[in-house]
């Protein structure tokens, strides 16, 4: 695999490390995670400060049915989704593979034109997360962002303002960046995005279709 030269920023990897990120940013985070040495390395090292500060934390006193609530907290939370056993070569990391079924070929993809395809994948409404494919040579319509936007390359690569984003490397986008990402040729560009408010376009129709796409 080609070396991930694009990180998360130390904000992702406490949120996450903390539990306080939207499921489709946690998403995000854990696929990049499992393809990603060094961002897997440095959570450890946030994992293992909370730790600390959780030994020397006050003790708190807890509810006399606490432990019956635990409990039936378990009882009651749903049956994680069933998937295949990741194979070697699968383009989907483990993580992914849970929302999804499997691999790519359990992939339900809808049209959004121009080649472009997605499948919104299930997650709490705190963010939107998709996997996207883009066609080689294809470009995304130019746009901005009116909040976060987390995209990871899953296979291919593209291209934007930003450099080259190839697999396992992770673009983090906010309101100060417009770009035009446009996929590498040769081969088809599979990401994985998550946005936390609507994607703001320049060009009308990709604003028209908007409200229909979830984008």
């Amino acid at each position: 695999m080609e070396q991930i030269k694009h990180h998360l920023n130390d904000s992702l990897l406490m949120g996450y490390a903390s539990g306080n990120l939207p499921e489709g940013f946690s998403l995000v985070v854990a696929t990049h995670i499992s393809l990603c040495d060094e961002c897997r390395a440095r959570l450890e090292s946030f994992d293992a400060v909370g730790g600390v500060l959780m030994d020397n934390d006050d003790e708190v006193a807890m509810h006399e049915d606490s432990l019956a609530s635990t409990f039936n907290l378990i009882a009651n939370t749903p049956e994680a989704p069933k998937t295949s056993v990741p194979t070697k070569g699968a383009v989907l990391p483990t993580p992914l593979q849970s929302y999804v079924g499997g691999d790519l070929d359990k992939v339900r993809w809808s049209n959004l034109g121009g080649g472009v395809k997605q499948c919104l994948l299930k997650t709490s409404n705190k963010a939107t997360v998709r996997l996207l494919n883009i066609p080689a040579g294809a470009a995304m319509p130019d746009h901005g962002h009116r909040g976060t936007e987390l995209t990871l390359v899953l296979k291919g690569a593209f291209r934007d303002e930003d450099g080259r984003f190839g697999r396992g490397d992770i673009e983090l986008a906010n309101e100060d960046l417009h770009h035009t990402p446009v996929a590498e040729a040769g081969e088809d560009c599979i990401c994985l995005a998550a946005t936390d408010a609507p994607l703001r376009f320049r060009s009308l129709i990709p604003r028209m279709a908007q409200p229909f796409l979830g984008i």
